[in-house]
């Protein structure tokens, strides 16, 4: 049926970053799991599979959400009519040739879909509050970043440090089928105006070894934090 949701407000096509990525789509839509309807999945047509239907409403509505930003993001990409189907490791499945990236969290879905690329990862999280970055910092970032960890920045930093992994990683596994975590890449650097600089701690591959460094990019807005690593 391809219609929107009950759930979904009215989708975005904009770019909120600082940085254009050349040739690729974000689009992004607000959602409310209080407003998911029986026949949303139907309405949208989109699958609902057995494991969704046994999920709470969240995670409804967030799949659902994030899969109507794909398929437009896509339809804007290239005219396609496709959605996303799910990997066994709940990575989504795009089509030969494009690479893409979804993110939801807190009533917001996102997705990012390119073909000039090699990666994409596109990541949301809510802005910690400091108490929170505090319990979390020795979790999240390795000993030269809390080395160089501005307490009076302590909260930004550690939600941002936090997201451009998350990223980071969304962009990587796709391509180097291999799975890291926190420890295994640093934030070298970012700045206000929404530019960071990251690099690997680990091997994932022949290309992509300890030491390579990428670019990132975020922007925070409404008290959330949107983070990409293009490759």
């Amino acid at each position: 049926m391809n219609r929107l949701p009950t759930c979904c407000a009215p989708l975005q096509h904009h770019w909120p970053l600082p940085r254009p990525v050349p040739g690729a789509v974000l689009v992004s839509c607000a959602f409310d799991p209080a407003r998911l309807a029986a026949d949303d999945f139907q309405r949208a047509g989109i699958e609902q599979t057995a494991s969704l239907q046994r999920s709470v409403a969240k995670r409804q509505a967030e799949y659902l959400a994030g899969r109507v930003c794909a398929r437009e993001a896509l339809r804007l990409l290239d005219g396609r009519d496709y959605v996303p189907a799910t990997h066994e490791d709940r990575s989504p499945i795009w089509p030969a040739g494009i690479r893409g990236s979804i993110t939801h969290g807190q009533g917001w879905a996102a997705a990012v879909v390119g073909a000039q690329v090699a990666g994409l990862g596109l990541d949301q999280e809510s802005l910690l509050t400091e108490e929170r970055a505090e319990r979390l910092a020795g979790e999240i970032l390795t000993a030269a970043e809390l080395h160089r960890l501005d307490r009076s920045q302590q909260a930004l930093t550690v939600t941002l440090t936090f997201s451009l992994k998350e990223s980071l990683f969304k962009a990587l596994y796709p391509i180097t089928g291999q799975r890291f975590y926190f420890e295994h890449a640093e934030v070298l650097q970012w700045s206000t105006d929404g530019h960071a600089r990251l690099r690997l701690l680990t091997d994932l591959s022949a290309t992509w070894r300890h030491g390579v460094e990428l670019d990132g990019q975020f922007c925070v807005q409404d008290g959330h934090l949107l983070s990409l690593i293009s490759v």
